[in-house]
């Protein structure tokens, strides 16, 4: 239960907002339903590289989350996992996710050193940069290439709009998730998007959060998508006003509330990808 908690296999929602833009790019790539078992290698993937990530942060984190409210009990906080079995773990994590990488092609394995060179860094981010969520959303977007190159072997200029979108998202809704310890981190002084946008974050993320939708639509254009891909992109964009309804007091229950709904953000786009697709 221990290792579970590490790896936040009780928390699912990091393996969702990684899943999200794998799964958009792997339809894209496809013009529909992918390989099976290229999905299957980047579902399986997503669930052990995001794990894999939340080991090696409780590890960098393990002498300060002690003074945070949110994060006080976490197994290496509490000494219930010692900081080289957070390290054993981690490294196995990482190589299963190899291991499932070597059954696509080199391309993707050549890319897959650079997951782990992103996943690895970001933890450390916080002690040196005001902008670590921009590293989370490089390291969550990277699945996007990735899976591109999976399904055929190539990486044509329009994934980069893919990506560009996941990192902006990303950066947006991990500013929400650091509003919640804002107090905390200032306190210890971690660092984070919260922290420099100050008494902008709200601005700033729905700044971030228009050009989600933008460059979304600009792919949209690029590739004659459908209505059922414009329509997901409205409904995505109702959730993020929805998200800045929650966010207007910086009440921490309510931003956390709000990191949490962009799990329906990526499954609307998901759906509408998967109908236009499916309709043609």
């Amino acid at each position: 239960m221990d290792y579970v908690r590490l790896a936040r296999l009780d928390k699912p929602i990091g393996i969702y907002l990684v899943l999200w833009p794998t799964l958009w790019a792997l339809w894209f790539a496809a013009e529909g339903i992918p390989a099976m078992d290229v999905l299957a290698i980047f579902i399986a993937g997503s669930v052990f590289m995001r794990s894999a990530g939340c080991v090696i942060n409780d590890f960098a984190d393990r002498k300060i989350d002690g003074h945070v409210k949110r994060t006080e009990a976490r197994p290496l906080v509490t000494g219930r996992v010692s900081a080289k079995q957070a390290l054993i773990f981690f490294a196995v994590l990482c190589l299963l996710s190899f291991i499932l990488v070597l059954f696509t092609n080199e391309l993707t394995i050549y890319l897959s050193f650079g997951a782990l060179a992103l996943a690895s860094a970001y933890p450390f981010m916080k002690r040196y940069t005001y902008l670590p969520q921009v590293v989370l959303g490089a390291a969550f977007a990277w699945s996007v290439p990735m899976a591109y190159a999976a399904q055929v072997n190539e990486l044509p200029a329009h994934i980069w709009l893919i990506y560009m979108a996941t990192v902006l998202w990303t950066v947006a809704y991990d500013t929400m998730y650091a509003m919640v310890d804002r107090d905390d981190d200032i306190k210890i002084g971690v660092k984070s998007t919260a922290i420099l946008f100050g008494s902008a974050d709200r601005a700033i993320i729905a700044f971030l959060q228009v050009l989600v939708i933008l460059t979304l639509s600009l792919l949209g254009e690029q590739l004659e998508m459908g209505q059922f891909y414009f329509l997901s992109i409205v409904v995505a964009s109702v959730l993020f006003v929805y998200q800045q309804h929650l966010i207007r007091h910086r009440d921490r229950d309510e931003c956390f509330k709000a990191f949490l709904n962009n799990n329906w953000v990526g499954m609307v786009l998901f759906l509408g990808l998967f109908l236009d697709f499916y309709v043609r």
